[in-house]
């Protein structure tokens, strides 16, 4: 029987706890983890994070202890490789693109396709929007090898949730990555709001505004308005070359939406002055495909999230370095 692994959550978020779920059923390594989002506000486990393990669970067919709201303590044993149909509910806004990133990378270690539908935000605070996740990570991923769809069938937003998408993943075989030039970009964007907002416009002045300061070429644009359980507004950027990006930003009540395209574009071109090839977002969220596969990545910077979620791949028996220089920090695996 294989040892169960140790692991220290304390000083990491939920990507922490998600990798080490995935690394879990990939290796049918059994973990226990103590100080579940100990460097949060609000430690241990919330709805979206227990969404996380019904998902990985229900997958694997694992044994679970300690799987409730507020835990910051769970011991997780896989009894078989990842398989099945499954659904889950955050019950709340949390967010789905979140649940699908623990499920993602399964393609690597499955010999049959899987899906998980997942009901909560779509495009929520502190996680991806749904657009991201469509246009930038799911595209660098294939590039890879990584064989997966999405299907969105309503948009969610905080603070009722209430989104709905499915992610299906294939058998699929991962090559390294090389990730260390940005090329010739073009852009698109991506705005999407509540029914309720249409009147008032918010995707086409948005959309207008980055056109005025944009200054790489547009592939793409798309307004959506959407039924949604309660208002909302997203807007993503996503950029292509020889790599990927992507800038994303909520409206919120009083605030404009040429404001929120500012904020955007803000990002982007801050991204554009300063070293990098991928987002500093993106980055975090390649460290377990990079574990996997191997390959090179260069990001703008270290962060918690890289750094804490570095440790934790190795711990895996994965090994995954960072370097540091002109050029960025270097991620190689």
């Amino acid at each position: 029987m294989t040892t169960s692994l140790d692991l220290d959550g304390s000083e990491g978020g939920g990507q922490l706890f998600r990798t080490a779920l995935t690394l879990s059923c990939l290796g049918d390594q059994p973990f226990e983890m103590v100080g579940i989002r100990g460097d949060r506000p609000n430690p241990g486990l919330r709805p979206q994070h227990l969404a996380c393990v019904d998902a990985a669970a229900a997958l694997t067919d694992a044994t679970v202890d300690g799987a409730e709201v507020g835990s910051e303590q769970l011991r997780f044993a896989p009894t078989h490789e990842p398989r099945g149909d499954v659904t889950v509910d955050v019950g709340t806004a949390g967010s789905v693109a979140l649940v699908f990133d623990t499920v993602l990378p399964l393609g690597a270690g499955i010999d049959s396709s899987l899906s998980l539908t997942a009901t909560g935000g779509t495009d929520v605070k502190w996680a991806p929007t749904f657009a991201f996740l469509h246009a930038v990570k799911l595209p660098l991923l294939a590039r890879f090898g990584l064989a997966a769809d999405l299907t969105l069938e309503r948009r969610g937003f905080y603070p009722t949730g209430g989104g709905r998408a499915t992610l299906r993943v294939a058998p699929s075989t991962l090559r390294p990555f090389t990730l260390d030039t940005r090329g010739a970009l073009v852009a698109s964007v991506h705005a999407v709001a509540a029914r309720d907002l249409a009147d008032a416009e918010v995707c086409e002045r948005a959309l207008e505004r980055v056109r005025e300061r944009l200054s790489v070429p547009f592939v793409e644009t798309t307004a959506t308005y959407a039924e949604t359980d309660c208002p909302g507004f997203a807007l993503c950027l996503a950029v292509a070359g020889e790599t990927r990006a992507g800038f994303d930003a909520l409206g919120e009540k009083g605030l404009p939406a040429e404001d929120v395209a500012d904020d955007v574009v803000d990002a982007f071109e801050a991204w554009c002055d300063g070293p990098g090839v991928v987002d500093a977002h993106l980055a975090d969220q390649l460290v377990v495909p990079l574990a996997l596969a191997g390959g090179v990545v260069t990001a703008p910077r270290v962060t918690t999230h890289l750094e804490t979620n570095r440790s934790l791949v190795d711990t895996f028996g994965y090994d995954l370095r960072l370097r540091t220089g002109d050029a960025g920090v270097v991620i190689q695996g």
